[in-house]
C-alpha cells in the first residue's frame, strides 16, 4: 500500500513539473533558438534567418525560383517600419542578401526615425514576382531570383544586392538603339513617364544628395540616378567589383 502511494505521490509531481513549464510564454520555452535565428535592434525591426514558412512563400511566389543558386541560408528577411507621405506607420518587410542585412536595416531605422516617406514595401512575392506589377503600386524591394539576360551571371536583385525604394515615383529610363538604326525609349515602370521630369517636385521622388542617398552611399552603395548610359532613379546596389564575386561563386 505504502509502495502505491509512493508512486502515485510521484506521478503526481512529475505531473505538476511538466505543467508548470507548458505554461511558461513561448519566448521563454524558445530562447535559445530564437536568439540564433532573430536580431531585433529595437521593436518593429529585426533581422531573421529564412524560416521553412517564409521559404515556402518565397517559392511559390517565385522569388526563389527552381533555378535559384542563392543558398537559402545567405538570405536575410528584414521586418522594419516605415512611414508613408502622410505620416502613417506601416510594417514593412525585405529580403536582402546577409552581406548588406545590417547596413541595409540601420539605412531602414534613419528613414524612419527622419519621417522619410516610403509608400509600400512588401516581398515581391505579393505580386509573383512580376517586376512592371510590383513597380507600378511603388513597391519598395530587394531580392528577387534571376540571371541577366542570356548569361549566367545572377543579376544583383538576384543575389539581394541590390534595393529599390518607391519605384512608381522614381523609374528606370533608357534609349535602346535597335540594328535598324531606330531608337526605342524604355521606361519601367510604363506608368512612371510622368516622373522621369526630375526638375518637377512630387512625393517620394529620390534626389541626389537627399537623405536616402546620403545613407546608401555612405554604405558603399552606388545609386542608379548617377548613371550616364541609362537612370534608373530607384535603385541602389552594391558594385560589381563586390557582387561579381558572389555570381562567379554561386554559379559554379
Amino acid at each position: 500500500m505504502k509502495r502505491k502511494l509512493f508512486t502515485i505521490a510521484i506521478i503526481f509531481v512529475f505531473a505538476a513539473v511538466l505543467s508548470a513549464y507548458s505554461q511558461k510564454p513561448a519566448d521563454q520555452q524558445s530562447e535559445k533558438t530564437e536568439k540564433t535565428k532573430v536580431t531585433e535592434t529595437r521593436e518593429g525591426f529585426s533581422i531573421r534567418e529564412i524560416s521553412d514558412d517564409l521559404f515556402d512563400r518565397m517559392k511559390s511566389g517565385k522569388t526563389y525560383k527552381e533555378d535559384c543558386v542563392v543558398p537559402r541560408e545567405d538570405l536575410r528577411y528584414l521586418l522594419v517600419l516605415h512611414k508613408d507621405k502622410d505620416g502613417n506607420t506601416h510594417q514593412g518587410e525585405m529580403v536582402v542578401h546577409k552581406l548588406i542585412a545590417e547596413d541595409v536595416l540601420e539605412i531602414f531605422e534613419k528613414l524612419y526615425d527622419a519621417g522619410y516617406p516610403i509608400e509600400r514595401m512588401v516581398l515581391p512575392d505579393n505580386y509573383m514576382a512580376d517586376d512592371e506589377t510590383m513597380m507600378r503600386d511603388n513597391n519598395s524591394s530587394c531580392f528577387n531570383f534571376r540571371f541577366i539576360s542570356h548569361t549566367r551571371k545572377i543579376s544583383k536583385h538576384g543575389l539581394g544586392m541590390a534595393v529599390d525604394i518607391n519605384t512608381l515615383y522614381n523609374p528606370y529610363h533608357k534609349i535602346v538603339k535597335n540594328e535598324d538604326g531606330t531608337q526605342e525609349e524604355v521606361t519601367e515602370p510604363a506608368t512612371g513617364k510622368d516622373y522621369l521630369d526630375r526638375t518637377k517636385d512630387f512625393d517620394y521622388k529620390i534626389e541626389k544628395g537627399d537623405l536616402c542617398y546620403k545613407l546608401f552611399i555612405e554604405k558603399g552603395f552606388e545609386w542608379g540616378g548617377d548613371w550616364s548610359d541609362r537612370k534608373d532613379y530607384q535603385h541602389f546596389e552594391l558594385p560589381t567589383k563586390i557582387t561579381e564575386k558572389y555570381s562567379e561563386m554561386y554559379s559554379k
